[in-house]
């Protein structure tokens, strides 16, 4: 008989101590009351959380925010929530909101899965992105890889006919997996044959552009909502 014990469900992270510096602490408590959503098991109307009706992106694992705010100041036609558990990263990109002035990022602190499950309604999302989720590269690990079948299928659900899944990852048996569970996915299809160039409006980050000159492969694969 199972353990009821090691009866897991879905997670979108792993919980990791953080070092929270001085700065980061005091924008995110300056910063969270102003442009953070907290958890509820309740719908959210998006167009209400961000006074406006635009395009809406989601963004899971946003790490310390850099290209996040990068990419929202330069589409302020459209709209961000950004998902991400690890403190250091949410007080950084609290910081950035706040030096870039943008108004079209939310930010949540807590498990994307529960999110996805009880505060987004289907058909919400024009977008989702997750970009260089962590590898697990040990092979005994892939198994807490994020992008899977079961999380693929919720956030389908969440997407509008013609939204986007973006993904993009610096391990290539990672983006070979991402490839297989997206092209599982009968409400998905593949944006290019295969792999696609990187879209403009995901900007090349100072690891990813070091690691290019070094002869290290960048994949992306975007599908859409049929």
């Amino acid at each position: 008989m199972e353990n009821p014990d090691f009866k897991r469900s879905i997670r979108s992270f792993v919980l990791r101590q953080g070092h929270l510096s001085t700065a980061q602490q005091r924008a995110m408590d300056e910063g969270m009351p102003k442009w953070g959503i907290e958890y509820r098991p309740e719908a959210i109307d998006l167009e209400q959380a961000f006074g406006r009706a635009a395009p809406k992106i989601l963004e899971i694992g946003f790490g310390m925010g850099g290209a996040t705010a990068e990419i929202a100041a330069a589409n302020p036609d459209k709209d961000y929530l950004g998902i991400e558990v690890h403190g250091p990263g949410v007080g950084n990109l609290c910081k950035l909101i706040a030096e870039k002035e943008l108004t079209n990022l939310r930010l949540m602190r807590h498990d994307a899965v529960e999110v996805l499950d009880n505060m987004l309604p289907d058909g919400c999302l024009d977008g989702v992105h997750i970009f260089f989720p962590d590898p697990w590269h040990k092979k005994r690990h892939n198994k807490r890889r994020l992008i899977q079948s079961p999380l693929v299928a919720k956030l389908a659900s969440k997407l509008k006919p013609g939204g986007y899944f973006h993904a993009a990852t610096d391990w290539e048996d990672y983006a070979i997996q991402i490839l297989e569970v997206l092209n599982g996915n009968a409400d998905l299809e593949n944006t290019a044959d295969g792999y696609a160039p990187r879209p403009d409006y995901r900007p090349l980050t100072k690891f990813e552009a070091r690691g290019i000159k070094l002869g290290h492969g960048v994949w992306d694969v975007i599908f859409r909502r049929k």
